[in-house]
């Protein structure tokens, strides 16, 4: 069984990877669903599914909730308030638009995720991040 501290720790083990859209390697380069991505390969193996390409402005361009839609696929949706280590959440930009960053909860007030222009880093879940946090969800067999 896969547990919280595994999947904080191999997070924790992306960080310094720079940022590089559409990636998804350890200390080579990812964006914020190649961290995610990643974390999954190393717990549970290869991929359920594979992301079709993706603009940078995917979400303005789009409509829908592809990302909430595709963490429907394979993870296990978390109410707000409930979120722990562990779990990925996701964040708008803008109240109209569709969710559009991930990152890994590492703490009841921190996350890992990788932003254009930075490495992955470890960051406060402060009250910016916490208006724009929308969607909760676990990893598949964590509890």
């Amino acid at each position: 069984m896969t547990t919280r501290l595994q999947i904080v720790a191999e997070a924790r083990d992306w960080l310094g990877t720079p940022y590089q859209h559409q990636a998804s390697l350890k200390g080579g380069g990812c964006d914020c669903l190649g961290l995610v991505r990643g974390v999954w390969r190393s717990v549970y193996g290869s991929e359920p599914e594979l992301p079709p390409p993706y603009s940078p402005d995917w979400a303005e361009a789009g409509g829908g909730e592809n990302l909430r839609d595709a963490a429907l696929r394979h993870l296990a949706p978390v109410k707000l308030p409930q979120l722990q280590p562990g779990d990925v959440v996701l964040f708008r930009w803008r109240a109209h638009l569709a969710a559009k960053h991930a990152a890994i909860l590492t703490g009841k007030a921190s996350m890992i995720h990788a932003h254009d222009g930075i490495s992955v880093c470890e960051v406060a879940l402060c009250n910016w991040w916490r208006r724009r946090l929308v969607f909760g969800f676990s990893f598949p067999g964590v509890n």
